[in-house]
């Protein structure tokens, strides 16, 4: 049972690799916008994210994808979908894949 848990919050983060930032040529999972996947036994997924700034110009329809996205994932039952901005986004928060991606590698 928790094997499926784990496969199921491995899809959510191959589908929000899928999810681009429009300024940024990087997944917003490799960016650090996704802080928190958690899938229960019910199959009610729990995402928590950020964006790279409160006045972000996809503030809505970002979250909004994630949220469609995920909910679409066989095994889904709902979403839970939290925005926050604490702690707030840095670059520290970038995966080594999206540093080499933007060059700062």
């Amino acid at each position: 049972m928790a094997n499926e848990f784990l496969q199921l919050e491995g899809e959510i983060i191959k589908v929000i690799k899928t999810i681009f930032d429009p300024e940024i040529p990087v997944n917003i999972y490799d960016l650090g916008l996704i802080y928190e996947i958690d899938v229960n036994d019910e199959g009610k997924a729990r995402v928590v994210m950020t964006l790279t700034s409160p006045n972000c110009p996809v503030a809505e329809s970002l979250p909004e994808e994630v949220h469609e996205k995920v909910a679409a994932i066989d095994g889904i039952t709902s979403v839970d979908l939290n925005l926050t901005f604490d702690p707030p986004w840095t670059k520290d928060m970038l995966s080594e894949e999206a540093l080499l991606e933007l060059g700062l590698l």
